[in-house]
């Protein structure tokens, strides 16, 4: 086989050509990335729709009214009238709707308090979403009022406000009125007479024993220990058996 006068060095016949050519002045470029574009995906409605409620829920999630399950158990519904932190009526009626599992633990807490001459009266159970965004508007503490972008879980027909009674249906002395936002209505306060925090715990360890967890800034707080597998709603509370 014959070269020409370069073949017998072919790899410096090549470095010398691309020196030729300007090696040196060629530049490299990284190609630009394309710019990221965030997408904001828009905040979910947090309440179920009103047919689902009425059509697909079982009976135990469903909202009943807690006279249809234990008559017993005295209501103040303090939003169906003008004697709250907002002084003005929020409830088109006097009503404690539960979820019906609910409903039924709360009645066993009435039934094991009799046996001790007291009961339970009521300051406010199921809370329609559109309640708790007046409240915010009002008071935005999360220690108090619920932060709408989560809803309450009085939004949730899972969390009652409450005191004790005696036989005659007259209040028990607790620390605070309801409503008191300062921290004497905090589960911890060791202020106050003893007796109002004798009875702070009477009503702490029955509503414990069925269920019920209490709140650090409120006394009269109580959650369903199941408050989690309920869904929000702005059901009004007329529209409840």
């Amino acid at each position: 086989m014959k070269f020409n006068r370069f073949g017998q060095y072919p790899i410096a016949f090549m470095l010398v050509l691309l020196c030729t050519i300007g090696l040196h002045h060629i530049t490299f470029v990284r190609a630009q990335e394309p710019p990221q574009v965030q997408i904001i995906q828009p905040e979910p409605n947090p309440v179920v729709p009103e047919s689902i409620f009425m059509s697909q829920l079982p009976s135990w999630a469903r909202l009943v009214d807690i006279r249809t399950v234990n008559r017993n158990i005295r209501l103040d519904i303090r939003y169906a009238t003008t004697n709250n932190f907002l002084k003005r009526k929020l409830y088109p009626i006097s009503k404690c709707a539960l979820r019906s599992s609910v409903a039924q633990k709360l009645a066993l807490v009435q039934t094991d308090l009799e046996k001790i001459g007291l009961g339970l009266k009521v300051y406010d159970c199921y809370r329609p979403f559109s309640v708790t965004e007046q409240m915010w508007e009002v008071m935005p503490d999360p220690r108090y009022v619920a932060n709408p972008a989560r809803g309450s879980r009085h939004n949730r027909g899972a969390a009652i406000d409450l005191t004790l009674v005696d036989r005659t249906g007259k209040e028990l002395e607790m620390p605070t009125p309801y409503d008191d936002f300062t921290e004497k209505a905090h589960a911890d306060y060791q202020g106050g007479s003893a007796q109002s925090r004798k009875n702070r715990q009477v009503l702490k360890d029955a509503m414990k024993k069925h269920g019920f967890i209490g709140i650090t800034t409120e006394w009269w707080h109580f959650d369903s220990e199941d408050w989690q597998k309920f869904a929000i709603l702005d059901i009004s509370l007329g529209a409840i058996p």
